[in-house]
């Protein structure tokens, strides 16, 4: 499948694809005539690289998750783990920015903290 195919099917413009690519999300043969082509399983994957985005992975982690994920006996496990982590990695910002608000919110009022004698 060539690479505006693709694009269309999977609702990404070819400059996405091409990026993608380029960090190793997907992989093309090259046809003699140079374009590129792409398998059809592509537009399933490259779905789930939009869903994993949309949940709150980096293209990093998806990059690094996904070979994982092709390779683990039982996919629905692994997935649930990958989602389990993700959340403890929420939590953690989640109270960080608790604590973050918390200081701001004590800071309110009480002059320019940047300032020399506030």
């Amino acid at each position: 499948m060539l690479i505006g195919e693709l694009a269309a099917r999977a609702g990404l413009s070819r400059d996405t694809v091409r990026f993608y690519e380029k960090l190793g999300l997907v992989t093309s043969r090259r046809l003699p005539s140079g374009y590129r082509d792409f398998a059809p399983e592509t537009v399933v994957w490259l779905q789930y690289v939009r869903t994993a985005q949309t949940l709150g992975f980096s293209l990093a982690e998806i990059a690094r998750h996904g070979e994982e994920l092709r390779d683990a006996p039982d996919s629905a496990q692994a997935l649930s783990a990958l989602f389990a982590e993700k959340i403890r990695i929420v939590d953690a910002r989640m109270a960080e920015l608790t604590a973050l608000r918390a200081e701001l919110d004590a800071r309110v009022g009480t002059g320019c903290p940047l300032r020399a004698g506030g």
